[in-house]
């Protein structure tokens, strides 16, 4: 059998895992910077854990998983009706009873709710792991790919909003990735849902307009019809998502939107503290898509971004790379009640993601990554026979004491092998230790990249500069 890997997969080569280690690296510093506490949970939930909170559309891509194989017939006989309930669109537990996790949020809902009582209020918690999701494979688009979070729970406080939005600008800003920070508020799409017939159009309004970026307009307003919004009901959808102007500007629009629905005003007024406060770099341009001068992140308001998310309550947070077609690399928002799906609640909570994976399409794209970043061994040392592998050990292990990646070659052969190997794995270095330099107590240091070569004493080795 040829062998393969599952589509929307992939393996990561040496190089590969060093430039993503840098973006986690760099994730983390932040988060830790920023006081928050690290935590992992399992990569499988029960089914109903999450099932119900992503939505419809979420919920399709919840890659579920089999339950264990049939110990007897009266067993059997069950999942065969399982599988004509699944067959019908029905679920049923006979067939699967767990899933793989869709996001770190839920989960991380789910942890919150079984500990509760043993957690220092407010919890600031990061999280760096795998989720999978059966969506279509594509660019930027994976079926398992990492997610970084990080949330707060246990505060309505909107200074948990600022310093999501001051980590983002910080994270972004040490890739030396300019982007774009969009801002919404689900209280301000509630209000269009009420004035649209009724807060329980809410979740129509947010799936349809989540799709604008891909689909267009007409194509937004087809699917709306279809979802029972009357002619009048769309026209006013489509003049909200066509505010444009300054952040200003667009909170003077929404203003006589919304005037005298209270909850428009709220969220209106939590977009407008954000952004009132907030030291990143403010949109000046007419709109969000004339703003490829600017060089700094950018703080834009964005009517039609939704995040079309049910748990969703407040701010709602999306990121995205300036100059490079690519969806979004980040995202997140106010979730005030998340926890009450497990029992607990009343705990409010905000936090955000990054993607990670299409955060390394971007950087690679754009060239963004740092020359050291590739760094690995920094020193081979030739094997010329027994008695010189084992000094040469002796001093590889002095070396790495200090901290200095070298290695020595695994067996005596030619020179042009061991060339061949310190070129091929990018190995700036090569230390030549024959019978006639073990016996004058040196060794010679070759630069592979200028072909100087430098004679050093045993004891003057480990104080060498080794820098490309």
């Amino acid at each position: 059998m040829k062998p393969s890997l599952p589509q929307g997969t992939r393996d990561f080569d040496a190089a590969t895992v060093r430039k993503r280690n840098y973006i986690f690296t760099t994730i983390k510093n932040v988060f830790e910077l920023y006081g928050f506490q690290p935590l992992e949970t399992p990569a499988m939930e029960q089914l109903e854990t999450l099932m119900g909170k992503y939505g419809e559309e979420g919920d399709k891509l919840i890659f579920k998983i089999l339950n264990n194989g049939l110990d007897n017939a009266d067993k059997a006989a069950k999942v065969k009706a399982g599988f004509e309930k699944v067959l019908e669109g029905k679920s049923s537990t006979t067939i699967t009873e767990r899933a793989l996790r869709y996001d770190l949020t839920i989960p991380f809902a789910r942890y919150v709710a079984m500990n509760y009582n043993q957690l220092t209020l407010p919890f600031k918690r990061y999280q760096l792991q795998p989720v999978w999701r059966a969506d279509r494979p594509q660019k930027g688009r994976y079926r398992e790919f990492y997610q970084c979070d990080a949330d707060v729970v246990g505060s309505k406080s909107l200074l948990n909003e600022l310093e999501l939005v001051a980590m983002y600008a910080t994270v972004f800003d040490r890739l030396n990735l300019p982007v774009e920070i969009r801002l919404n508020n689900r209280k301000i799409l509630t209000a269009l849902a009420e004035q649209c017939g009724g807060a329980d159009k809410m979740t129509s309004i947010a799936i349809a307009i989540d799709k604008l970026d891909k689909i267009g307009m007409d194509k937004v307003k087809e699917e709306l019809q279809q979802r029972g919004l009357l002619e009048e009901q769309i026209l006013l959808i489509q003049r909200f998502l066509e505010i444009n102007g300054t952040n200003e500007e667009k909170l003077a629009t929404l203003r006589s939107i919304f005037s005298g629905n209270e909850t428009g005003e709220t969220g209106i007024s939590e977009l407008e503290y954000i952004i009132q406060t907030s030291n990143v770099k403010r949109q000046t341009s007419n709109t969000k898509h004339q703003i490829s001068d600017i060089e700094h992140q950018t703080l834009v308001i964005d009517p039609t971004l939704a995040r079309g998310l049910n748990y969703y309550t407040g701010t709602i947070f999306e990121v995205k790379a300036l100059n490079v077609k690519i969806g979004s690399i980040g995202g997140g928002g106010r979730y005030d009640d998340l926890t009450g799906l497990f029992g607990v609640p009343n705990v409010p909570g905000v936090g955000i993601s990054f993607g990670v994976d299409r955060i390394y399409d971007v950087l690679t794209e754009i060239n963004g990554f740092p020359a050291d970043v590739h760094t690995g061994t920094q020193l081979l040392f030739f094997n010329l026979g027994e008695l010189e592998a084992l000094k040469a050990f002796d001093l590889m292990q002095q070396l790495r004491a200090k901290g200095i990646p070298a290695e020595l070659f695994h067996e005596p052969a030619k020179f042009d092998k061991q060339f061949k190997y310190a070129e091929r794995k990018g190995i700036p270095y090569v230390a030549i230790l024959g019978s006639k330099e073990l016996e004058s107590g040196e060794v010679v240091v070759k630069n592979l990249a200028t072909g100087t070569q430098t004679p050093l004493s045993f004891a003057a080795l480990t104080d060498f500069s080794f820098t490309k």
